[in-house]
């Protein structure tokens, strides 16, 4: 199957045209062309020195915020409340963090300066988001994603201490079912997001729940946790305390 070049023009190929998950090439990191392609399952990701690369991943990963599993050393972790968490605080330093994490296989990073230019300008329009975890002023840890309807397209994560981006992601997806979105888009298999609960599906399962999730209002602007911090550390991150 052949790889599309986009132009100006705000527009994607159908997604099961992608061949082994590249769809397409070229185009821009506008706001609007961001989210058109996160509302069809498209997302950019790509390193430098190449073209934007937009993928539609099949199958794709997935979870459910209710099906979230906490696996019992991190339960432990969570009770002795080692993080203040907080939400939207520091979304540039968290782009940095992940900029900077090693990944297994790789050299380099996606998130070239282009990448943090385009999440910055969502962020700033309310859609993407930071999750944090803080020991005293330190930033060690932490994820970011973008929000639409009751669907989280979760982006990337990083660790400098012990469990922090493992109990920031914990909170952030009891923090997500408490505002019932329900949906999490993982992207591409991990074994450490499996370990969460997550699960690969069909492309076409995900985009039916996809449209639904996007039948919802967004959750816009600045986020801030709701949910019981104290109860959320005393249950080992069992539980959804309710806002």
């Amino acid at each position: 199957m052949p790889v599309f070049r986009l132009d100006d023009r705000l527009v994607f190929p159908p997604v099961h045209l992608a061949e082994d998950g590249l769809l397409a090439l070229g185009g821009d990191l506008k706001p609007e062309r961001l989210l058109l392609g996160y509302t069809k399952g498209i997302f950019p990701w790509y390193a430098e020195n190449l073209p934007i690369l937009w993928h539609s991943p099949d199958p794709r990963m997935v979870m459910t915020t209710r099906d979230l599993i906490v696996q019992r050393s991190l339960r432990k972790a969570i009770r002795r409340r080692p993080y203040e968490l907080k939400m939207d605080t520091a979304f540039a330093a968290v782009l940095a963090g992940c900029a900077a994490a090693p990944r297994p296989g790789q050299t380099g990073t996606w998130l070239i300066p282009e990448m943090v230019e385009a999440y910055t300008k969502l962020h700033e329009l309310g859609f993407a988001h930071s999750i944090e975890a803080w020991d005293g002023d330190q930033l060690v840890g932490g994820l970011y994603g973008v929000s639409l309807g009751a669907a989280f397209f979760g982006e990337s994560m990083f660790a400098r201490a012990p469990d922090a981006s493992k109990i920031a992601y914990t909170a952030c997806i009891r923090q997500l079912d408490a505002w019932h979105i329900g949906l999490v888009d993982c992207q591409v298999h991990t074994d450490h997001l499996e370990r969460f609960g997550a699960y690969e599906v069909p492309r076409l399962d995900y985009l039916e729940m996809l449209k639904v999730a996007l039948d919802e209002p967004t959750k816009r602007g600045r986020w801030t946790f709701e949910i019981d911090q104290a109860a959320f550390a005393a249950s080992g991150g069992d539980v959804t305390a309710s806002v």
